[in-house]
């Protein structure tokens, strides 16, 4: 009979690891099928892609910053002060019930829509050649950011009560695709802002696909998408030559017009190699790439950060995805499920977008990368978003209970651990006998002693 002992030395240990191991992926496994984790993944994800946004914004732009305005810090104190703002409205938004989410559908886009029309009133500003903002106050908005997020409350809320008759393109095209789509979209495009105007359309397609319009319809509308970006391109000679460049081949040279800015960006992601030229060692966000703290955050991330840098945005988009599918397919309440995923779609294709502007995959289109770029209106929209996405995964089922048990659990062995003063104070008093109890061999000797 083979004993323990008579194992080759090692063996043991070997399949203690190996057991250790299998343990672990076990667990890991059952947290992930638990209700909490799509809140706790939405939540570590987005904080994580905001803090590395601040630092990166602050780090990006500092040398512009100091050149426009004499201090380094201006542009990123603004962004820190709007993601303060943010995320207190996030923390708020996680609060609230997911019923009161969907009595706010119908005044957000209206407000959405109001705010949009004002961009072409006195109020209204151009940027770079876009009219998308709007000033009061001292005060700028961008309103197509905050009418992403009023898209997909709306088309959430509407597109569950009509969850009967979705079948019928009338019912699943009003009010949602028409007038409230149509009319949020195109205000964005007369503003020339074809990238917006494109997250906004994927959301309203998107959210007519988790409500399960049938797919014969999509190839209609897939058309017709098609036809208008084709229209919208042609009719602009700065789309064109963006276009150009992306599938021209004729950026062998940043000094080819048309082609700085792309070059550029593919400068910094190959100087940063492997692993990088160290936080701040940028070389490019001197004055050389355009728009380096937003819509090319990413390129500066890479020559900073190196390949660790990219792939770590990547994989906390995909965490943040993840967290939205799983919230659309455990949720029992169909606003819920709709809601979810037009979240997903918002933050996916615009970050897939941004990323593949910046790594050349897609032709310059200028949108921001989510909770990294610079940019209040999308940070506070952004982050407004994620407060949504956590009220979600708190209405799952189950897991409203599991948090508040965590959270009782969490109190109770706080108030079980000693405070650090009345540990100091307890180690530094005398020992005493208690009264009524007999004194022990050596205090009766101290006492004796003290008596004579």
């Amino acid at each position: 009979m083979t004993t323990i002992l008579d194992r080759p030395q090692g063996a043991a240990s070997h399949g203690t690891a190996g057991e250790t191991a299998g343990w672990s992926l076990r667990s890991v496994g059952a947290w992930l099928r638990s209700p909490v984790a799509p809140y706790y993944l939405a939540l570590v994800s987005a904080s994580v892609l905001t803090g590395l946004g601040l630092v990166m914004v602050l780090s990006a732009s500092s040398v512009g910053s100091y050149r426009e305005n004499g201090s380094s810090y201006t542009v990123f104190l603004n962004q820190l002060t709007f993601g303060t703002v943010g995320v207190v409205l996030a923390v708020i938004g996680s609060r609230l019930p997911v019923q009161l989410w969907k009595k706010l559908a119908w005044p957000g886009v209206f407000l959405a829509l109001a705010l949009q029309v004002a961009v072409f009133t006195p109020l209204g500003m151009d940027f770079q050649g876009n009219r998308n903002w709007i000033s009061f106050g001292g005060f700028s908005l961008q309103p197509s950011e905050f009418a992403k997020f009023a898209l997909v409350v709306f088309g959430a809320a509407v597109l569950a009560a009509k969850r009967r008759v979705i079948h019928k393109p009338l019912h699943a095209a009003v009010p949602l695709v028409f007038p409230f789509g149509l009319l949020l979209v195109g205000l964005v495009l007369q503003g020339h802002d074809l990238g917006t105007g494109m997250i906004m359309l994927a959301i309203v397609v998107g959210l007519l696909w988790a409500a399960g319009l049938p797919a014969r319809w999509f190839v209609g509308l897939g058309a017709v998408a098609a036809v208008g970006v084709a229209v919208l391109a042609v009719g602009s000679a700065n789309r064109m030559q963006r276009i150009q460049t992306w599938i021209g081949g004729i950026c062998d040279s940043p000094h080819v017009e048309g082609c700085y800015q792309k070059v550029h960006a593919e400068y910094a992601l190959a100087d940063g190699g492997w692993w990088g030229l160290g936080l701040g060692e940028s070389r490019e966000k001197w004055g050389i790439l355009p728009e380096p703290h937003n819509d090319f955050i990413l390129a500066i991330i890479g020559e900073e950060l190196g390949l660790p840098g990219s792939l770590a945005v990547l994989g906390l988009f995909a965490v943040l995805a993840y967290a939205c599918f799983r919230v659309t397919t455990q949720a029992e309440d169909m606003f819920t499920r709709l809601a979810a995923a037009g979240i997903l779609v918002w933050f996916l294709s615009q970050a897939l977008i941004n990323i593949g502007s910046v790594i050349g995959m897609l032709p310059i289109i200028g949108v921001p990368l989510p909770l990294v770029s610079s940019g209040g209106s999308a940070l506070i929209a952004a982050l407004i978003g994620i407060g949504l996405l956590l009220s979600l995964a708190r209405s799952l089922p189950g897991a409203e209970e599991a948090l508040r048990g965590r959270t009782g659990t969490l109190r109770r062995t706080l108030a079980a651990v000693p405070s650090a003063g009345g540990a100091r104070r307890r180690a530094t008093q005398p020992r005493r006998p208690a009264r009524g109890r007999a004194a022990g061999p050596v205090e009766g000797i101290h006492q004796r002693h003290r008596a004579g």
